[in-house]
């Protein structure tokens, strides 16, 4: 067996962007638009400055982080960030989080989503039941794939985020042109128009959020890339940039072809219409095709960051039995028993989801939304270590040491607040649950010699 030490650098600059945004440009903007539009009573304009506030915590964020990668010497990415700058028993109580929450939330959401659109795309009505199930043979998949070949799962990644952004730009580029009539709503859906909804539009900010999330899983992966202080960096700039132009784009052509009442009251279906009406009588099965891609590309990128992590916190001891979980495998250059271990939290947290969506304690929202919130906040630790470097002048830069951290807090603090007042009780009760988490990880290793 390998150690830990010694993993191979397989991943470039192009990976490493891909990555970012392969995992943010998901099933977010395709399933999340609507929810948007609801909770700002139809305002279009609204929607884009929300997405631009949206955009303040992963652009300015990710600008933020990358002065630490530009300083750090630790591996295991964002783990290793906390590790070098605030202490290691921090680094293990997010980690934990990570490891237990935070991926398999987010993978189990995310599968579960994408067997909602391939029965979708088959016509089929499944059940809750069924749907939970598909989703996890969908994670069982890419887990074996990533698990029995880097290689795949790299080239998989690449492959799915330039078929993602096909029908992004398509939609786009032809709806922001788009002259003509929009669509009539079935009869048989009730008709939700435009309204005044006050300071309701904050809670439009928790699905903005989880359709921007994911640009730090690529930091799970840093140890591997090439040249990471210059790959890295990079793909934390250009990979932001590049996801907040596709989603103005692509919500303010959807809204251009199907109209904001539209949207609003076909929910999730309205993607539907947008393939027949760009491609013709096959295309909403075109369309759902690359869409189903789009996805599965996002699993495949959390499932990639996710195997990672037991192997992660164990190279830094912060797991127990250590040694044998960060040992890497020969032929497969993985931990296998890394991967088992993020594999059977996954499937722990999809019957968790399933349990959440049949009793509806969630209100419309679902575990991963709040796992994401509850990271944004264990950013804010990052993000004022970058502000106390830049008063002892490690940091020479006014915009890269007080601009950019500053903005990334205002970021964080926005997306916690909305997110917040969307569902109190049972947000705040899961915050409380990570936090414990967090403890766990925190107590393991303080009480390690």
């Amino acid at each position: 067996m390998k150690n830990s030490t010694n993993l191979n650098e397989h991943y470039g600059l192009f990976t490493a962007t891909t990555m970012i945004i392969g995992i943010v440009i998901g099933s977010g903007i395709f399933f999340k638009s609507d929810d948007v539009l609801l909770y700002t009573g139809g305002n279009v304009m609204l929607g884009v400055a929300l997405f631009c506030i949206g955009a303040l915590s992963i652009i300015f964020g990710s600008l933020t982080i990358t002065e630490l990668s530009l300083r750090s010497i630790k591996q295991g990415g964002i783990i290793g960030y906390y590790e070098e700058f605030t202490s290691k028993r921090i680094a293990s109580a997010f980690g934990w989080f990570q490891t237990f929450v935070y991926y398999p939330t987010i993978n189990v959401v995310i599968s579960w989503v994408c067997a909602i659109y391939l029965f979708s795309l088959f016509n089929i009505n499944a059940t809750l039941e069924l749907q939970v199930l598909i989703g996890a043979l969908i994670f069982t998949f890419i887990y074996v794939l990533n698990a029995l070949s880097y290689k795949l799962g790299g080239y998989f990644q690449n492959i799915s985020t330039v078929i993602k952004l096909v029908p992004l730009l398509l939609i786009a580029s032809v709806g922001f042109f788009w002259k003509g009539a929009t669509p009539q709503i079935p009869a048989d859906i009730t008709v939700i128009t435009k309204s005044d909804v006050g300071l309701g539009w904050l809670a439009a900010l928790a699905p903005i959020a989880y359709s921007f999330d994911g640009w730090i899983i690529s930091t799970s992966i840093a140890s591997e890339v090439k040249n990471p202080k210059k790959n890295m960096t990079l793909a934390l700039i250009v990979g932001p940039i590049i996801v907040l132009f596709v989603y103005l784009m692509y919500f303010l052509g959807l809204n251009q072809m199907l109209g904001s009442e539209y949207i609003m009251s076909t929910g999730n279906l309205a993607i539907n219409i947008v393939g027949d009406l760009l491609l013709g009588s096959n295309g909403f099965t075109i369309l759902m095709s690359f869409i189903i891609i789009a996805v599965l590309g996002v699993i495949n990128g959390v499932s990639l960051g996710s195997i990672r992590m037991p192997q992660i916190l164990a190279s830094k001891n912060m797991l127990p039995n250590s040694d044998a979980i960060k040992e890497i495998h020969p032929k497969y250059e993985v931990s296998l028993k890394a991967v088992l271990i993020s594999y059977f939290i996954t499937l722990f947290w999809m019957i968790m989801h399933y349990v959440t969506q049949k009793t509806g304690v969630l209100n419309g929202s679902d575990i991963s939304e709040i796992s994401i919130v509850f990271s944004y906040g264990c950013y804010i630790l990052l993000y004022i270590k970058v502000l106390n470097m830049k008063r002892r002048g490690i940091i020479k830069s006014t915009f890269k040491g007080i601009i950019c951290p500053i903005l990334a807090l205002i970021g964080a603090f926005i997306i916690l607040f909305g997110s917040i007042i969307t569902n109190p009780f049972y947000v705040i009760c899961f915050i409380l649950f990570c936090s414990f988490v967090c403890l766990i990880g925190y107590i393991y290793t303080r009480n390690k010699k």
